[in-house]
């Protein structure tokens, strides 16, 4: 562990959040690698990778999957609220997940070029910056850097399940104000709203979403970032009216239809890929701009979305 990063994580988060972050991942990579109980997950058996590429190989298949990751479409959503300030109508919040930049290198050239073309008005991140989850990042950071140059103007971003807490000096270094079970105000004219970010609650399971909406006032219109939508009930019960996240890749091999093969989240299967709503919250999961395992994709190509917010 880099001294340096470590007291860097102290003086950002306290000594407590980053020594229990950093001690959970030690446990994590430890449970992979043998030195533990560990529950069977094909992420983390990373000889199966090679066999799903090489089956992948053998059908002919593969080379068509690693060109799908390419093929990144731009959606856009646009959402009524009757509670947004009015002039916030017409904010449009590009919302990137899920890049792991060191998989595909291709894909990442093209969401640049992508990025370079859209307007919006705040970015957001929600995590999975790097293909693996554990080992070295440095890569994963010149990766996430050579994106954030084409990004223009506030970034925001949270960790997900396959980033380590270290490399949040780096990301915070680069402009992206990382929310870690904290909220930040967005500003227009005399007009505000709230976003909040919470760290994973997928693996890590250190999400304190009672500390991210501690500063929101009540009755005041707030978005949630969070890197898996599975902790959709407590954003509800919480009182958020909008909730970003990504985590499930749309299933990335999908049958026709895109339907998903297998789904990693415990939540209802209409919640796996874009717009939902649940009570009187809206929520959004983006099938992700990158891949993961294996940089393929079938019948579920890569996004990033833009979410235009509307009063009325």
């Amino acid at each position: 562990m880099d001294e340096d990063i470590l007291r860097k994580l102290e003086e950002r988060l306290g000594p407590l959040h980053a020594r229990q972050r950093l001690g959970i991942e030690t446990d994590h990579e430890a449970q992979i690698f043998g030195k533990g109980l560990l529950s069977f997950h094909i992420e983390n058996w990373y000889p199966v990778h090679s066999v799903i590429r090489n089956a992948l190989k053998l059908t002919g298949l593969y080379w068509r999957g690693r060109r799908n990751t390419g093929h990144i479409l731009v959606k856009r959503n646009n959402i009524m609220f009757k509670e947004l300030p009015p002039l916030f109508d017409g904010f449009t919040i590009l919302h990137l997940s899920d890049m792991h930049v060191d998989m595909n290198d291709a894909a990442m050239q093209r969401l640049i070029e992508l990025v370079s073309d859209v307007r919006y008005d705040l970015c957001v991140l929600t995590g999975d910056y790097r293909g693996k989850n554990c080992g070295p990042f440095e890569a994963t950071l010149d990766g996430v850097a050579r994106v954030r140059a084409h990004l223009k103007g506030s970034v925001y971003g949270v960790l997900g399940d396959h980033d380590t807490i270290q490399m949040v000096p780096g990301l915070e270094a680069m402009g992206i104000r990382m929310l870690l079970n904290e909220s930040e105000v967005i500003v227009r004219g005399d007009q505000h709203i709230y976003l909040a970010g919470i760290d994973d609650a997928h693996c890590f399971k250190v999400d304190n979403l009672e500390k991210a909406v501690s500063q929101i006032p009540s009755g005041k219109f707030s978005i949630l970032l969070s890197h898996t939508p599975e902790i959709y009930r407590q954003a509800a019960d919480a009182d958020f009216d909008l909730l970003l996240s990504g985590h499930t890749h749309g299933g990335q091999i999908c049958l026709p239809g895109s339907i998903p093969i297998i789904l990693d989240a415990v939540l209802p299967r209409r919640m796996g890929s874009g717009a939902w709503r649940y009570h009187n919250m809206t929520g959004y999961t983006s099938v992700g701009a990158g891949s993961s395992v294996v940089p393929v994709r079938f019948n579920c190509p890569p996004e990033i979305t833009l979410h235009c917010l509307r009063w009325g």
